[in-house]
């Protein structure tokens, strides 16, 4: 534990969110710790309180407080897990390298993770001399993860996804048949604390704007096999909007129906039924980047077991 420090925020993380900002500053910090200090407006920005979601500017100066961190030696990725996301890259070149994430492996380490996708990728190619996270999926989800290569492309990146300007398609599997074939759904999310202390999202007035289309590829007794695209980029947002339209994601732990997940655990499924399916952007100087990653066996397996019994 040390004092409190004063930082000024460089150029190149102009444009990055204060809590990434400070999960990155304060590694070893667990994630509930660094959202506390937040809340609570223990970390100032240029001398005022400030959201999570706050962006950081070139110049603004960061107040962070004396905070106890976690002294110990870091785990490293084990070869199978390299091999595994070395065999996962979809896309590659000197700006940016895509991956088809597998299901059950975080994005970062923290909060008890050891490592994630960014950590191995980091120990996988050593002499690069940048790697970071584009954006973000669930612990569970699997499907296209942009990493960026440079600074220039992170920044493209992070604005093309704040501004929308990204096609960001998944295929899920929904309790329950929708109203319509395409379903728009417009509806404001926010963070709220769960019985156990992890973050839940949540519709309400004064959350930040969200909209999911979804539309259905094909029906089953009770599930419907849907593509969401994604206009906004919200924590959880097809899971959330998902649950609220009252056809949660199957096996979806948080959001979902767990007595009606029992049906698709009976014939194999044991994950989230979520897949981050395609990503295209525009990323100069070259242009447009179109990456598809095709659904996980399992969840194909899945899916031919609900349509044999139909």
């Amino acid at each position: 534990m040390s004092g409190v420090t004063i930082e000024t925020v460089p150029e190149a993380l102009a444009g990055q969110r204060i809590d990434n900002y400070l999960l990155r500053q304060l590694k070893g910090v667990p994630r509930t710790r660094v959202y506390r200090l937040l809340r609570k407006g223990e970390v100032r920005v240029n001398g005022g309180r400030i959201r999570p979601t706050y962006r950081l500017v070139a110049g603004d100066t960061v107040r962070i407080p004396p905070v106890r961190q976690a002294h110990r030696e870091p785990m490293e990725a084990s070869d199978r897990i390299l091999a595994r996301l070395e065999s996962a890259i979809v896309y590659e070149d000197s700006r940016v390298v895509i991956l088809d994430k597998p299901s059950g492996l975080a994005v970062h380490g923290g909060s008890g993770i050891a490592y994630g996708v960014i950590e191995a990728l980091r120990q996988l190619r050593p002499n690069a001399p940048f790697l970071d996270l584009a954006h973000r999926l669930d612990r569970d989800t699997s499907g296209c993860l942009a990493i960026a290569k440079r600074r220039s492309s992170l920044r493209t990146l992070h604005t093309a996804f704040r501004e929308g300007a990204v096609d960001k398609r998944y295929l899920t599997l929904l309790r329950g048949h929708l109203s319509a074939p395409t379903v728009r759904m417009e509806a404001p999310l926010k963070a709220f604390t769960g019985q156990g202390g992890e973050r839940v999202m949540r519709v309400a007035a004064d959350g930040q704007f969200a909209r999911t289309d979804f539309t259905v590829l094909a029906s089953y007794q009770a599930w419907s096999l849907v593509e969401a695209q994604l206009h906004t980029g919200r924590m959880h947002q097809i899971r959330a909007h998902a649950a609220h339209l009252g056809h949660p994601v199957a096996m979806d732990a948080r959001y979902g129906d767990a007595q009606a997940d029992r049906e698709l655990r009976a014939i194999g499924l044991k994950r989230l039924f979520l897949h981050a399916a395609s990503l295209k952007f525009e990323l100069p100087p070259e242009g447009r980047i179109a990456v598809e990653a095709p659904l996980p066996a399992a969840l194909v397996d899945c899916q031919r077991r609900l349509s044999d019994a139909r």
